[in-house]
C-alpha cells in the first residue's frame, strides 16, 4: 500500500494546501481499500483546520489527490487548464464529483506561474498531461512538492542522474526544475525525500 500525501505550505497571505487526499466512491473503496486519514483530522495533525485553508492545488486531478476539495468549497485551486479540461472529459481517472462540486473555483493556469510570492507552480507533465509542481522559494533554500511527477524519489534520482550522464530520456521539464536549486523535493506517493 503507497501514501498519498499531501503538503501544507504555511505562507503569509495565509495556509496553502498542496493535495488533499483519496476521493470516496463505492467502486475506490473495494478496488483500492483505502486507510483514510479525514481531512479535518490530518490538518489537525499539523495544527491547522479546514477553515484555515485560503488556497488549494492539486499535483492532478486524480481522485486520490483531489478526494478533499469538496470540503475546501469557495477557495482558489490552481490548475493547469489542460488537467481541467481532462478531468472534466475523461472520467476514467477521476470521480466528476471532485471535479464541478458545489462551490468549486478554479484558477486555471498556463504554464509556469508565481500563484504568491515565493511560490510558483511548474508544469510537470507526463503522469497527465497537466500535471504540476509547487516550487516554494524560502530564506533557507527552495523546496518542491512534486506531487506525482515521479511515483517515487528513486525514479527522481534515476532521471537526474541520467540527465547528468547525458543518456536516457529525462523529462523536458527536470532542467527547468533543477534549475530552480531545490534542497529537497518531495513527492506524492513516497516518504522519501530527494536532496542533491
Amino acid at each position: 500500500m503507497e501514501p498519498a500525501l499531501g503538503y501544507l505550505i504555511d505562507h503569509p497571505e495565509g495556509l496553502l494546501l498542496v493535495d488533499t487526499g483519496m476521493g470516496s466512491h463505492p467502486e475506490v473503496d473495494a478496488w483500492y481499500k483505502p486507510r483514510r486519514v479525514p481531512l479535518p483530522e490530518a490538518l489537525a495533525a499539523a495544527g491547522a483546520k479546514v477553515e484555515d485553508i485560503r488556497y488549494v492545488v492539486n499535483c492532478h486531478l486524480h481522485f486520490d489527490h483531489c478526494g478533499g476539495n469538496p470540503q475546501l468549497h469557495g477557495r482558489p485551486i490552481f490548475t493547469q487548464r489542460v488537467e481541467l479540461e481532462a478531468a472534466r472529459h475523461v472520467t476514467d481517472h477521476t470521480l466528476p464529483e471532485l471535479i464541478d462540486h458545489p462551490g468549486a473555483r478554479y484558477e486555471e493556469l498556463d504554464g509556469q506561474t508565481a500563484i504568491l510570492p515565493g511560490v510558483l507552480v511548474v508544469p510537470t507533465p507526463g503522469h497527465t498531461a497537466g500535471h504540476q509542481s509547487v516550487v516554494v522559494i524560502r530564506g533557507d533554500g527552495t523546496v518542491v512538492v512534486a506531487g506525482q511527477s515521479h511515483d517515487n524519489a528513486t525514479l527522481f534520482t534515476g532521471d537526474v542522474l541520467a540527465r547528468r550522464a547525458g543518456v536516457g530520456k529525462p523529462p523536458p521539464w527536470l532542467e527547468r526544475l533543477l534549475a530552480l536549486d531545490p534542497k529537497q523535493v518531495l513527492f506524492a506517493h513516497d516518504y522519501a525525500v530527494w536532496i542533491p
